[in-house]
């Protein structure tokens, strides 16, 4: 009797036991990743009031007679079977479509594992968290040739790209375009170009400290300096800016140079610093001859000869060519010279030529006789180069004809003489002319730091993070690695749908999600609860019967005792 009242007490705790264990359950029917358990009873020690004997020849064996105490919660045992999942049309929410579990991390360095994958990255720091803020697991960076890993994953999403401040400017025919590196602060920033005759040897480009502020660069060029090329000469320009700055990287950054066209400009030998910003180059000799009657019966043109034509960015004249030469008296503040008049072509074609030889000029030197006026519509004026043997070496006939006459000191009317030859259009001939206009950078952007929002974060099926970058396109950033375990029913609950590995479980294996076993990783979804609800239900009615039976054993028990007691009465 006593037993029975003890053996129905341990029925109801066993049974109590149970149905918190069904009350956990249904509470949490509608938590992701939550993994259901079930309660476990055992019997307990029994008394035994008599033995079991063996059996004879002539009588066979008796059982043994054996009365319980009743029951005991033996364990709980979890249900890791997995559930349905839900979609959420959330980039975020993953769900693990086998087996494995998600690795996270607490601020005091405790991994916990879950199934429950909705996902976030965290504002301040930059890592990829779930619900309740614990750190995910994997690689951070570019997962490409990675193995798994247990380290926190921290987006590090590229900033927006910069966009390159750009200048383009035509110069004589040429399209040169200056762009920075990167993006500027400033809206604008002008770039200009100076040739400078007083600057050191080996100063090849030098950007003045006074000369250089956000807004503005100027940039001196050493005239006798030779350049192989235009990243020739950026190259130096670069490093002086760099110098003027502080030693600190302009915040444009490099700059360079490019020109369209570009083949040619510089020849063999390079280029001065003189002919980069302002002067002629690369020029390709035309033809420019008088002929043997007239080279020797006019004058001054006896004692000349033409070398080259040029032009910019062609020399379009080309046939006829009559030449003039006029003394023109010293004066007080004035040189005694020679005024050469070139006229090339015919009607709109005309194009007319002046130079100048005075005393000072020595032999073999050469005069260039410029375009005046500059034709309409056109940067800078072509020009015809000629050498002559110094003033004072005139033609032998053109003495004869001007005997006696002082031609430093007296004006003659009849020094005057022409002469006629032919001249052939040149090559292209192309001047750069860097010093005549400035560089205004426009349009840079400084870009900056990218939201998730903004690149549009995906999880592909193997783990890998993925960002549509605007402007470096799809990259990988991250990757959510898993893990697996031998006996994953051996894992601790840890509250928060989250479980702890035991000696039990195993050691937590690691790997990129679909290998070693594991699931597959779907995005926009989020794995509902394994809870079956209508078995919950069926067994808290039952396990409710259980208890309603053992307290009425109680019940009985106590009727039983009463009426022992009366008996004494």
């Amino acid at each position: 009797m006593l037993r029975s009242l003890y053996s129905a007490v341990s029925g109801m705790k066993a049974h109590q036991s149970k149905l918190d264990v069904i009350g956990n359950n249904i509470a949490n029917v509608n938590t992701y990743g939550f993994k259901s358990s079930r309660g476990r009873f055992t019997d307990v020690f029994y008394q035994t009031l008599q033995n079991a004997t063996g059996g004879s020849a002539t009588m066979g064996g008796t059982n043994a007679s054996q009365i319980g105490y009743g029951t005991q919660l033996a364990g709980i045992d979890l249900d890791m079977s997995r559930s349905a999942f839900q979609s959420t049309n959330r980039g975020l929410d993953v769900a693990i479509a086998g087996e494995g579990f998600f690795q996270v991390q607490d601020s005091d360095g405790n991994i916990f594992y879950t199934r429950a994958g909705a996902l976030q990255i965290d504002p301040n720091s930059g890592n990829l968290t779930d619900a309740n803020g614990y750190t995910v697991l994997g690689v951070s960076g570019d997962p490409l040739g990675k193995g798994p890993g247990s380290n926190k994953i921290h987006l590090d999403i590229p900033s927006q790209l910069a966009a390159k401040a750009v200048k383009t400017e035509t110069i004589n025919g040429i399209r040169y375009t200056l762009t920075s590196e990167k993006a500027t602060t400033d809206a604008n920033v002008s770039v200009n170009f100076v040739v400078d005759d007083t600057l050191p040897d080996g100063a090849d480009a030098v950007v003045k400290d006074t000369e250089i502020s956000t807004g503005s660069i100027t940039v001196r060029v050493n005239a006798k300096s030779v350049f192989s090329s235009l990243t020739d000469l950026m190259d130096k320009v670069n490093t002086a800016i760099t110098q003027a700055n502080g030693g600190k990287e302009y915040p444009t950054g490099k700059l360079s140079l490019t020109a369209v066209p570009d083949g040619g400009l510089f020849p063999a030998g390079g280029l001065t610093g003189a002919e980069i910003l302002g002067y002629n180059f690369d020029v390709v000799p035309g033809e420019m001859t008088l002929s043997a009657a007239d080279s020797a019966n006019n004058g001054i043109f006896g004692s000349m000869l033409a070398k080259t034509v040029s032009s910019v960015p062609k020399f379009t004249a080309e046939g006829d060519v009559e030449f003039k030469a006029e003394y023109i008296k010293a004066t007080a503040d004035t040189k005694a010279e020679w005024k050469i008049t070139a006229t090339v072509g015919t009607g709109a074609d005309t194009r007319t030529f002046v130079g100048h030889i005075d005393s000072s000029s020595t032999a073999a030197n050469s005069v260039l006789l410029k375009e005046s006026p500059v034709k309409a519509g056109e940067e800078a004026g072509q020009y015809i180069e000629m050498t002559h043997e110094g003033f004072t070496k005139l033609s032998d006939e053109w003495q004869k004809a001007h005997a006696g006459a002082d031609i430093n000191t007296e004006p003659n009317p009849g020094m005057t003489s022409a002469g006629k030859g032919t001249v052939t259009a040149s090559q292209d001939s192309k001047e750069l002319g860097l010093g005549q206009k400035g560089f205004v950078l426009e349009g840079g952007t400084a870009g900056g730091t990218l939201s998730s929002s903004q690149v549009g974060v995906s999880i592909l099926s193997n783990g890998v993070i993925e960002v549509n970058h605007p402007d470096k396109g799809k990259i990988q950033v991250g990757r959510i690695d898993l893990a697996t375990f031998e006996n994953p029913y051996g894992l601790e609950e840890a509250g928060n749908s989250y479980f702890q590995q035991t000696a039990n479980s195993g050691t937590a294996k690691l790997c990129q999600a679909g290998t070693n076993g594991s699931g597959a990783l779907q995005s926009s979804a989020l794995e509902m609860s394994n809870v079956d609800i209508s078995a919950e239900f069926s067994d808290m009615i039952v396990t409710q019967r259980g208890f309603q039976a053992n307290s009425r054993i109680i019940t009985v028990s106590d009727t039983i005792l009463e009426e022992l007691v009366n008996l004494k009465r």
